[in-house]
Parts: structure tokens; C-alpha cells; sequence
């Protein structure tokens, strides 16, 4: 099976294609970006397509991040994906991006907890617990770096995401031991798309997670100003 995994959720645009029963992904492609990810999708797609053989007709699924991440970034990505998937008459399946930035930790056993989040703004961070396993400690949260270092509790902690730096001074300032080794701007493309081979369709569906509602909301009492006509 081959699959083709995409992740406008956070800090960059990427792609990536792997097929079940290969050590290495066939192709991986990645933009930093703290915008325009719209612009760059569908180029990336196109060009990593052309290069592998067989094309896009030799896709069995799709995979995409779900969030919670960029509001924006989300919707090019699921629309994208929905897209695609509607053409190709292939399943798609969402992945959270919180589960995606844990995902590389879970390589080796390890005592404590893994925390992965990300930057929600205005001081406040999506984030979600994992014990070594893998196994989720409760759904996503979106509330303050201290709350994270609260709930993760004895420790030791094992940091992902765009926001650890910023759980990590909290953890630093309540002693909490830490490890930042899995800190990044975007969660890992390759990571992603095993998850999306592993998932099943029916139980993953590709829908946004917000876990918050959006920052830019309509005005709830004045009419939109319209030209005299």
C-alpha cells in the first residue's frame, strides 16, 4: 500500500509518500513556513508526484495532519487531501498533528511521560499526553504552559512540538525533569505517514481538530456597513 501524507498544521508545508514493506520513504519534501502554505501545497504534491513511478494513480490512500495547529493551514490541508481522495476514488484519513509531533518518541522505551504541544498564542498552548506507549492520557487541551507542567506531574517529561521551549520553562521553574529532544517547527512528514498507513479508515476520519475556537470571530452586534445605494 502507498500512501501519501500531507501536514500544512504548524510552521511548515510538507509531503511525504511511503509504501508498506519499505524501510525508507519514496519521496519527502518540506517548506518551512510561517505562511502562504496554500501557494506551496499543491506544487509540492505535483513535483513529488511526477518524480515516483506509477504517479498519482499508484496511491492506495491519503493521510493528512488535522490539527490542532494554524486554523488556515488546517483547511488547506484537509481540503487538499478531501480533494485529491475525491478524484483518486482512495480513503483518506486524518492524523492529529499532537499525536504525529509524539509519534518519533515512541521509537524506544522510556520511564515518564510525553508531552507534545504546540503555540495556541496569546499565551496558551495545544497540548496532549502520552505515556510511552503511546496511549493517550486524555484528549487534546488547549490551556497555559503551567497547566501542561501540572498535568504531566512527576515526570520525567519528553517535550514535542512547536511549544516546548515554552513547557520547558515552565517544567524548569517547578523542577520538573525534561527533555527536549523531540522540539520542532513542524511534526515529522515521515512519522505522519506510517500513522496514516496504521490507522483505519473508519475510526480516522479526515476532520479538523480545533480544540478552540477561532481568534477572528464576526461582530455579534453591529450589522456589516453596507454602501448607500
Amino acid at each position: 500500500m502507498r500512501i501519501l501524507a500531507i501536514d500544512t498544521s504548524c510552521g511548515a508545508a510538507s509531503v511525504a509518500v511511503v509504501e508498506s514493506g519499505q524501510a525508507e520513504p519514496l519521496a519527502v519534501m518540506t517548506k518551512r513556513l510561517a505562511r502562504g502554505h496554500a501557494d506551496a501545497l499543491a506544487p509540492m504534491v505535483e513535483e513529488v508526484m511526477r518524480g515516483l513511478d506509477g504517479g498519482f494513480a499508484s496511491l492506495s490512500r491519503i493521510a493528512v495532519a488535522t490539527g490542532p495547529g494554524s486554523f488556515t493551514g488546517i483547511r488547506v490541508g484537509l481540503a487538499m487531501a478531501r480533494a485529491m481522495a475525491v478524484a483518486l476514488a482512495i480513503p483518506v484519513v486524518g492524523v492529529s498533528t499532537l499525536a504525529a509531533f509524539a509519534a518519533p518518541l515512541l521509537s524506544a522505551p522510556r520511564p515518564g511521560i510525553i508531552a507534545a504541544a504546540i503555540d495556541a498564542r496569546h499565551g496558551s498552548v495545544y497540548f496532549q499526553l502520552f505515556e510511552a506507549s503511546g496511549r493517550p492520557l486524555g484528549p487534546p487541551r488547549c490551556d497555559t504552559a503551567r497547566e501542561c507542567v501540572r498535568a504531566i506531574g512527576a515526570g520525567p517529561a519528553w517535550l514535542a512540538g512547536d511549544a516546548a521551549a515554552l513547557i520547558a520553562n515552565e517544567a524548569q521553574r517547578a523542577g520538573l525533569p525534561y527533555d527536549l529532544g523531540a522540539a520542532g517547527d513542524a511534526p515529522d512528514i515521515v512519522a505522519l505517514a506510517w500513522m496514516g498507513l496504521a490507522v483505519d479508515p473508519a475510526t480516522s476520519p479526515a476532520r479538523p481538530i480545533y480544540v478552540k475556537a477561532p481568534d477572528a470571530r464576526p461582530n455579534p452586534v453591529e450589522s456589516i456597513a453596507r454602501a448607500p445605494a
